[in-house]
């Protein structure tokens, strides 16, 4: 990890762990919610069906692009720039995008939960930096 000496440790790893968990978080929702239900077959064919895979998709995939952009910023150029008020507040108010997303379209507590999570360490990494 690169790090300058005014960026701590405990600030990066908390970086680190906020984005892989959004990741993690994000791979969750598409395999659970999308791929392990279309395969057991739990959703009759319509366009309910389709607007829910729809809604469930876009959302894990726009955490998964997001996490992965932010990692790769993270790794290539070093924690300082995520860790500065400007990454924070991007990453900050990309989670406060999902939980709207959240409480408009999904009803189950889930995603709610993980996003909450990744806001949280996120807030640590900025207490941290």
């Amino acid at each position: 990890m690169n790090l300058p000496s005014h960026i701590g440790r405990a600030s990066a790893v908390f970086l680190y762990s906020a984005y892989s968990w959004l990741m993690l978080s994000g791979l969750l929702q598409i395999g659970i919610d999308v791929v392990s239900q279309h395969l057991r077959g739990t959703r009759k064919p319509g366009v309910e069906t389709t607007l829910y895979y729809g809604l469930n998709t876009a959302y894990g995939l726009s955490q998964i692009l997001f996490a992965a952009l932010a990692l790769y910023v993270t790794y290539q150029y070093g924690a300082l720039l995520l860790a500065r008020s400007t990454g924070l507040c991007i990453g900050l108010l990309a989670a406060a995008a999902w939980l709207a997303f959240c409480f408009t379209f999904i009803t189950y507590p889930h995603p709610r939960m993980t996003v909450a999570v990744f806001a949280l360490l996120l807030a640590v990494a900025a207490f941290t930096a």
